[in-house]
């Protein structure tokens, strides 16, 4: 078997974790993802008015989808066809871009860290990494907030990007995370986004389906508690989404808390089921641990994808 030939598919996963790791989602670096941003916007504000709202984000979110997974699936060989460094160097900074697993970590840290100072900065902190409005918050609903956010994108930002590059490579990856911005951007329940996003929602759900729950079983396995399942079977289904409640009480079971309550998007109020029955309050420790679960979560998934590949690499040098 020759080792070097087994190894270089896998030097662009490793690079770009590791970058991830170092230097995480820099301001001053221009990001791809504000890019598929910029163009959900502008999709937006064209489309999403006048009649057939529902057909028109439909058409929208599928164009942008499929123009993402085609334009990867075309650059990145072409990449490779110019040289095989230059292929790994541009699918690790397009690796690296579309994880967010030292930014999430950062950012909830920061939202405990402002906490100890102030509410009002607590507020502002948390405002940077959620949807709902964060203007009349307690010191207890922003740290289930900001740890609401650590679980469930553990998997939207972590997992799921691994997942789908498990399966389809940088293409496959790039395109989930088109899948995901469109979600977060208009896949709300309010007067403006209810038709026009709701199928960039539901696209979302179904590529989040097995990665929200994998993310689930990963957590477990890292805090040393598979019996945990059956509680994340049973407040899981609780969550409106159905997806995002699995990773939730996966941590609310890890932690013994409570999450959900009522919360209040773009003006309007909207009841989330509670996920767990400890309704105790959250403190620092809390963060920690469940900062320590997120980092173990990504490595478990990082060697599943590591082993997958090395399998798939080891197929095609034997036939």
């Amino acid at each position: 078997m020759d080792i070097q030939h087994l190894i270089f598919p896998l030097l662009p996963l490793l690079i770009g974790v590791v970058m991830d790791a170092l230097i995480g989602d820099p301001a001053w670096l221009p990001h791809i993802v504000v890019k598929f941003g910029w163009l959900i916007s502008t999709a937006e504000r064209w489309f999403n008015k006048g009649a057939h709202r529902k057909l028109k984000g439909a058409l929208s979110a599928l164009f942008l989808i499929g123009c993402t997974y085609v334009l990867f699936w075309w650059f990145i060989p072409f990449c490779y066809g110019v040289n095989q460094w230059l292929g790994v160097g541009v699918s690790a900074i397009f690796i690296f871009y579309f994880l967010a697993g030292k930014t999430l970590i950062k950012e909830v840290r920061m939202v405990f860290l402002a906490l100890d100072e102030s509410l009002d900065k607590g507020r502002a902190q948390v405002a940077r990494i959620v949807g709902r409005d964060t203007a009349n918050l307690d010191a207890q609903e922003i740290r289930t907030a900001a740890l609401e956010t650590l679980a469930e994108n553990l998997s939207d930002g972590v997992i799921a990007p691994l997942f789908w590059y498990m399966l389809l490579g940088v293409p496959g990856m790039a395109t989930y995370k088109m899948i995901n911005t469109l979600d977060s951007m208009i896949g709300y329940k309010t007067d403006r986004y209810k038709e026009f996003g709701c199928w960039a929602a539901r696209i979302d759900d179904i590529a989040n389906w097995i990665p929200a729950r994998l993310t689930a079983l990963l957590m477990v396995l890292a805090a040393g508690r598979p019996g945990l399942i059956k509680f994340v079977h049973k407040f899981g289904r609780y969550h409106a989404s159905p997806n995002s409640g699995y990773p939730e009480s996966a941590l609310a079971g890890i932690l013994n808390c409570r999450f959900g309550g009522t919360h209040t998007y773009f003006g309007q109020e909207f009841y989330k089921p509670y996920i767990g029955n400890n309704d105790r309050p959250l403190t620092t420790q809390d963060a920690r641990r469940a900062i320590r679960i997120n980092i173990l979560s990504e490595l478990l998934m990082l060697l599943i994808t590591l082993f997958i590949k090395i399998g798939i690499a080891d197929y095609f040098m034997l036939n």
